[in-house]
């Protein structure tokens, strides 16, 4: 059999798993139109697995679990079981609610968990090794919210993924260099992991290839059988704890029996007439999106024009202010209970941030009339996935490890990879430089306080009723991305994929500079731009992000998988 006829027989196999539909499937900048339900991930197998789940009789609740865990088998970059995230949820019946299942610090955690004798962060460790994981929350948060709101039986949900694992999927181009990195790694961490990625732990998968993930499965088929205590209680917590006691980590079976995904309200805000509903703290999106959306509301973006010069100079001039509020003031609200969320979302305080913006200048990022403080950094490997049911409901979810593929790190006979998100903390308390270094409050290193975040999953609603599910991954990028496709969207009448597609810039304060994606946005105006202050830099993609709609006169849902996405898809039936 020749190689292209046994790549094509592998796909088609791996595919089978997943039972037919009369889908309707899409990339790129056309939506794909379906009648009833539709999912949109960075992966086209786990997006037919949601919408097999929807053709059942599910809801979106329900093809979110089952999407979740068929990520994590077809997606390790930032799929997982092992990290955490957050789910944003709008009912046709107008009910609004998240989820938060970020990850937590250990209980034995300290703020000073990364330095050496000399004060200085030792060997990288708050992003790399073991102290570097966090305490995972992905099935638990997916178990809340099918507690709350799911309608179909959890086994159904989580028996694809178990199958998926497995049976085996066919290896995918996007995983060569961390195989690659992989097989050139000896160290006795990392036994668990070869042997997860490599075919008998020492050689890499090439494309095309089936690729068994017999751990993993038996993980999850733990999870299936008994819920959330199938991962946070017996053989899967006695493992994980046990690779941290003899590699120096800090997780304990008594960290993984105490953590507990939250139901929390969402930041609410209005734009245009439309509701915005995004995630509260610990994730800073939901407060820095609505604090920018009141800023520019004062502005007739429409007669400005799309990606003009103005335009993208107001973009800026919001972004700056929002991630210099979000530096100073955002945290985990358990341990920041006088977070001024509410001044901070209020149409007040966004007038009173637009009579410091000049129409044709750029205002300096000045750490002396902000909060001295930068930001830590925040890997772009992330995944959003959105889901509408036939009923109307709708689900954004973004979850991640954190660096692609987290820590690397797998624990003996689990089969799944530990996030490095503890790196998400500020590592050294009271030291802030230019370099990237923060070290105020909100958000040092407390036992069993989550880290900050710029997951933005985000729902648009209009009289009650969602129209438009969003997020994106990109670390720091992530809010901006979000932003940019709401006014797509609103101001400028686009439909889901032309706002998804749109070029898009970042700015967030300190570096006082932006981003533009290479291609997009003209020479002219980019000068134009440039002459009122603002320093540029050119960038490859930003984001990958994914959404759906309601077109509520024809009943249709609409989809678009960000062509940025390399295996991203829109599957509707």
């Amino acid at each position: 059999m020749s190689h292209i006829s046994s790549l094509r027989s592998t796909i088609v196999g791996a595919l089978l798993l997943v039972t037919a539909l009369p889908a309707a499937a899409q990339s790129g900048r056309i939506p794909v139109a379906a009648d009833n339900g539709m999912v949109v991930t960075s992966q086209f197998t786990a997006s037919e697995v949601g919408t097999r789940i929807l053709a059942k009789g599910g809801n979106a609740v329900d093809a979110a679990v089952a999407t979740a865990f068929a990520l994590a088998v077809t997606y390790p970059s930032a799929g997982n079981i092992g990290g955490g995230g957050f789910l944003v949820y709008h009912g046709a019946d107008g009910e609004t609610t998240g989820f938060n299942f970020r990850e937590k610090a250990p209980l034995s955690a300290t703020e000073t968990m990364f330095l050496g004798p000399d004060g200085e962060i030792q060997d990288h460790s708050n992003h790399a090794g073991p102290l570097s994981v966090g305490v995972p929350g992905t099935v638990a948060g997916l178990w809340l919210a099918h507690q709350r709101l799911g309608s179909l039986p959890w086994r159904e949900l989580v028996e694809p993924a178990v199958k998926l694992a497995s049976e085996g999927i066919p290896m995918t181009r996007y995983m060569e260099g961390f195989m690659n990195r992989m097989a050139q790694t000896d160290e006795s961490m990392f036994a668990a992991s070869r042997r997860v990625f490599l075919k008998n732990g020492t050689t890499p998968y090439s494309t095309g290839e089936s690729w068994k993930q017999p751990d993993l499965a038996a993980t999850l088929a733990r999870v299936r059988d008994n819920g959330k205590d199938g991962f946070y209680r017996g053989e899967t917590a006695r493992l994980l704890a046990a690779y941290m006691t003899e590699h120096g980590g800090m997780i304990t079976e008594e960290d993984l029996a105490r953590y507990e995904a939250a139901e929390q309200p969402l930041i609410h805000g209005t734009y245009r007439g439309y509701d915005v509903y995004a995630m509260s703290p610990p994730s800073s999106g939901g407060i820095a999106i609505v604090e920018m959306l009141n800023i520019l509301e004062g502005y007739s973006l429409e007669s400005i024009g799309h990606n003009s010069a103005l335009y993208l100079h107001l973009l800026t001039e919001s972004m700056r202010r929002a991630y210099a509020d979000r530096a100073e003031h955002i945290g985990d609200p358990l341990f920041n209970p006088d977070m001024p969320v509410a001044r901070l979302t209020s149409k007040e305080y966004a007038k009173d941030l637009r009579t410091g913006i000049d129409l044709f200048r750029a205002s300096p990022s000045d750490s002396s009339t902000f909060n001295s403080s930068l930001l830590p950094h925040e890997s772009e490997e992330t995944t959003h996935f959105s889901v509408v049911d036939a009923e109307g409901n709708m689900v954004s979810l973004t979850y991640t490890l954190e660096y692609g593929y987290g820590s690397r790190l797998v624990a003996d006979g689990t089969g799944f990879l530990l996030n490095n998100e503890m790196g998400d903390f500020n590592p050294v308390p009271g030291r802030t430089t230019r370099t990237g270094l923060i070290g105020t409050t909100p958000n040092l290193v407390r036992p069993e306080q989550r880290m900050l975040s710029s997951m933005s999953p985000a729902i648009l609603a209009r009289d009650g009723r969602p129209v438009m599910a969003i997020g994106s991954p990109g670390g720091r990028t992530i809010i901006n991305t979000v932003l940019q496709v709401i006014l797509n969207y609103v101001d400028f009448g686009m439909d889901v994929a032309q706002a998804v597609e749109a070029p898009r810039i970042h700015h967030q304060w300190l570096p006082d500079r932006t981003s533009f994606e290479r291609i997009g946005i003209s020479p002219d105006t980019i000068r134009l731009y440039e002459m009122m202050g603002h320093e540029v830099y050119f960038r490859g993609s930003q984001g990958h992000a994914h959404g759906v709609s309601i077109d509520y006169e024809t009943g249709l849902r609409y989809g678009a998988a960000d062509s940025r996405a390399y295996d991203g898809r829109a599957v509707g039936y």
